[in-house]
């Protein structure tokens, strides 16, 4: 199994209701749908060309800033 991590998140009591509910209709953990939900965002920003134009051009400024700092 790949090593994990637990990240704790604050949301509104309706929401966690109803994602509890999701969860259960679906037979699986919350935790399991979250997991779900995060993996489909991110798989979304990699095919988004604009996300990927932001993220080079914060790639390219801090390879800058780094260069800078180990003068």
């Amino acid at each position: 199994m790949s090593k994990s991590r637990v990240t704790t998140i604050r949301q509104p009591e309706d929401q966690a209701d109803e994602l509890e509910f999701v969860a259960r209709v679906d037979g699986i953990p919350a935790s399991e749908l979250i997991r779900d939900a995060i993996a489909d965002y991110l798989a979304a920003r990699r095919a988004d060309p604009e996300f990927l134009d932001r993220l080079r051009a914060r790639i390219e400024a801090d390879k800058e800033i780094l260069a800078r700092l180990a003068q």
